[in-house]
């Protein structure tokens, strides 16, 4: 029987009674898409389980996303890291917002850790956005926001990976999300914005940016709004792209490989957002 067990009050659950190995049955995958939207990150533990599997799991809940930093032959990303620090991991995200469609959700296993550190934070952007005063909210609910993928390449960079900007910029030009998205699923308004992909308010001057901004850009860092694992070797976290940011601890120096698959919203499910490119 698949049970849930609330991890903080307000986000993250771990998840019992599931083998990954096999595939879950159509009331399984309906009981987990029901637990994710009531807890917006799941864990599952001790699953030792091949990428054939991983990637098979994924496609229950959606379609593929494929990662448009191509890292294996397959649609796994491949994490592998001793040196994250800067890398924009450790910087609050929710994953490919510079797309015109951004992934519904992620899953994200662990294959090798170093002996400490490596943590991984969610975030809770319903929360973020009702913490928000009601003049503040209603401001932001008019507002679209420009997201543009040059801020995560240009660190990716710097960081030496060889990647070509203008390549990407072309494939990925800047688009335009609401500041308040609307989870199709739940109902609920969440904050979305975020300091990896967001870099400006459409609409408002310079100034009005430098304020307000960096203030929604920042709500995130609250703690009582945020879940954190500590990650072992077969744990696979599952979370809802949309109502969340997430943020990986770079205090690490030892390896730490990660296999992450990233979905789209299946075609009966509306994501909320245009299906075509909003030039910014």
């Amino acid at each position: 029987m698949i049970e849930f067990h609330p991890v903080t009050r307000h986000i993250g659950a771990e998840v019992t009674g599931v083998d990954l190995r096999r595939p879950p049955s159509d009331d399984e995958v309906a009981q987990i898409r029901r637990g994710l939207l009531d807890h917006l990150v799941l864990f599952f533990r001790d699953q030792e389980i091949t990428d054939e599997q991983h990637l098979a799991f994924a496609r229950r809940f959606g379609t593929l996303n494929e990662p448009p930093m191509k890292t294996s032959a397959s649609a796994i990303h491949v994490l592998d890291q001793k040196d994250p620090k800067g890398e924009g991991g450790d910087s609050w995200h929710s994953d490919n917002t510079f797309m015109p469609v951004p992934p519904m959700g992620s899953l994200l296993r662990a294959v090798i850790l170093p002996d400490v550190g490596g943590d991984t934070l969610w975030a809770n952007m319903y929360l973020a956005y009702e913490s928000l005063p009601r003049s503040i909210q209603r401001l932001c609910d008019e507002l679209e926001a420009e997201h543009d993928l040059t801020m995560s390449v240009t660190k990716a960079i710097a960081k030496g990976h060889r990647l070509d900007l203008e390549e990407m910029r072309r494939a990925w030009p800047p688009v335009r999300h609401p500041v308040v998205r609307i989870h199709p699923e739940t109902g609920r308004r969440a904050l979305f914005v975020n300091r990896s992909s967001t870099t400006r308010l459409v609409g408002l001057d310079d100034r009005e940016n430098e304020a307000l901004l960096p203030l929604l850009q920042d709500v995130v860092r609250s703690p009582e709004f945020q879940v954190r694992l500590k990650w072992r070797v077969g744990t696979l976290a599952f979370w809802d792209n949309r109502p969340t940011q997430h943020y990986a601890v770079a205090d690490y120096t030892q390896r730490r490989k990660m296999h992450r698959v990233t979905i789209n919203a299946p075609a009966e499910i509306d994501d909320g957002v245009p299906k075509g490119p909003r030039q910014a």
